[in-house]
């Protein structure tokens, strides 16, 4: 059986949108895209690094996919972060995406054709429970949010920036579950963002 773990850039105040670009996502008139740059150093990248080193497939909505494909698809730029991305076998969860052809190495999971009941969670809990590698999100937060209520999530790793915004699509909202963690592992960067590794209880040693 595989086991989820997600990674996600927040804000103090649980803000996950657009933390890359100006533009990477602007509804309901965000207005403090690209939040996120300016923090990475070398302890970071070193964290990633790590996360990148071990095997695993991914598991990506459908705008972090296609957001993706478009910054890092393709790209021959030396940058380690763009061959994982490149090379990784994506598993695309979307309902709209006619085929996910645009960026190699994607498989789209539709589940109102997958999966009789047309259930986006019970077509990842089929996924999950096959053999193979380990799944990890990156961003797609309302991803997130679906597989956190059913209790699908086994680890979170989340670099929680000094940062207050006040406005914007947060992580955890009032339709989430229930649930405690465990603080596994923690670091601090030189620009002050804690990394911090956290079990989903109840998942094992994951």
């Amino acid at each position: 059986m595989r086991t989820i773990h997600v990674t996600m850039s927040v804000t103090l105040d649980g803000v996950v949108q657009g933390p890359g670009r100006a533009d990477e996502d602007t509804r309901d008139r965000f207005r403090h895209g690209g939040w996120g740059t300016g923090y990475t150093d070398q302890v970071m990248a070193e964290e990633i690094a790590t996360g990148m080193s071990r095997p695993g497939d991914l598991l990506l909505g459908r705008r972090t996919w296609q957001d993706f494909s478009t910054a890092w698809g393709g790209r021959q730029d030396g940058n380690p972060f763009s061959a994982h991305l490149d090379n990784a076998t994506k598993y695309v969860v979307s309902t709209t995406l006619d085929d996910a052809d645009a960026w190699q190495n994607s498989i789209l999971l539709r589940p109102t054709r997958h999966r009789p009941d047309g259930n986006v969670t019970s077509t990842i809990a089929a996924l999950k429970a096959e053999p193979g590698p380990d799944l990890s999100v990156i961003g797609s937060a309302s991803l997130v949010r679906t597989l956190h209520s059913a209790g699908l999530v086994d680890r979170y790793t989340l670099l929680i920036h000094p940062l207050v915004l006040g406005a914007g699509s947060r992580l955890f909202d009032t339709s989430g579950r229930y649930a405690e963690l465990s603080l596994t592992d923690s670091t601090v960067t030189t620009t002050g963002v804690i990394i911090a590794h956290y079990r989903v209880a109840g998942h094992g040693d994951v």
